[in-house]
């Protein structure tokens, strides 16, 4: 998707959704990957000192009245999507969220993303802020998979949310699981979010794109990753989208930082390769060395040399 900016009402912003479901229906697409907070502009690079501001980017239940529109086309055509989004609880707390939806409309899956980058506090030199850690609590659902419906292949099927993709424990965990398709939307600044000017927007890119061939390889999985990108509100956001299949190969990928279809048919059975040999995890992981990875958060300096 293109961007989405503060001055776009939400019937614009469902109305381009349902342009981009439309087309893709039209192409015999089955299912459809939209981005993170795909409703709404990116909104934690701005610092809001009220609840009362921080609503109208929040979803209280999904679907909900103002993105009905889109669940009840993609019903009608008989696709179905991930979707991600600002989620608040009845008990008022804030994640960020994504769901898959079946075709029929109902909800296969839903996940509340882990790693969230950036702040719990404003940096004064910097003109956009990263406050997702000011803003949302880290997801609590863990990495879930489901078993997707027969006109889905019955593929098991995951998700992340944006940086979750950097972090490999969370794919690991995805793959422990047989996940054969991972679906990941993402909002990913085309600037160091943390300041400076060490990373460039084709940086980032080849990071993302990184990220994604490498541990769709390394789970033996399929991996649709989807940006929202362009400039927004002022703020440039890297694209990139891709369709990775279980060897890291990429098999579409976007070429402009517009609103954008991309297509690949997934085979399922191409995840056969890596899950029975080179990563056949019952027969060559040795878990009894991999403790460090649970028990601790930050790396451990070794002792000096003597």
């Amino acid at each position: 998707m293109g961007p989405n900016s503060l001055k776009d009402s939400r019937a614009q912003i469902i109305a381009r959704m349902i342009s981009l479901l439309e087309g893709a229906a039209r192409e015999g697409a089955q299912l459809v990957v939209y981005p993170e907070l795909a409703f709404t502009t990116f909104f934690p690079r701005w610092d809001y000192a009220s609840e009362a501001e921080l609503l109208q980017f929040m979803e209280r239940t999904m679907p909900n009245p103002s993105v009905q529109a889109l669940f009840d086309r993609a019903a009608a055509l008989k696709v179905g999507f991930y979707v991600g989004y600002g989620e608040l609880t009845p008990d008022g707390h804030r994640y960020n969220s994504a769901i898959i939806v079946r075709s029929d409309g109902r909800t296969l899956l839903k996940y509340r993303k882990i790693h969230l980058p950036g702040s719990t506090h404003v940096r004064p030199a910097q003109k956009y802020q990263q406050l997702e850690k000011r803003y949302f609590r880290y997801g609590d659902l863990g990495f879930p998979v489901a078993r997707a419906p027969a006109e889905w292949g019955n593929a098991v099927m995951g998700m992340l949310i944006c940086n979750d993709r950097r972090w490999p424990e969370g794919w690991r965990v995805l793959g422990l699981q047989n996940v054969e398709l991972v679906c990941i939307g993402y909002n990913s600044a085309a600037y160091d979010p943390n300041g400076g000017e060490s990373e460039s927007a084709e940086t980032r890119t080849f990071h993302s794109t990184l990220a994604v061939q490498a541990n769709a390889y390394m789970n033996a999985t399929w991996a649709v990753s989807v940006a929202k990108a362009g400039v927004e509100d002022g703020a440039g956001l890297i694209g990139g989208s891709l369709i990775v299949d279980p060897n890291g190969m990429i098999r579409a990928q976007a070429r402009t930082l517009e609103d954008e279809l991309i297509f690949a048919e997934a085979d399922l059975d191409l995840c056969r390769q890596g899950k029975e040999k080179i990563f056949n995890f019952a027969a060559h992981r040795r878990p009894q060395w991999y403790r460090p990875i649970v028990d601790q958060v930050g790396a451990v300096e070794p002792p000096p040399a003597e």
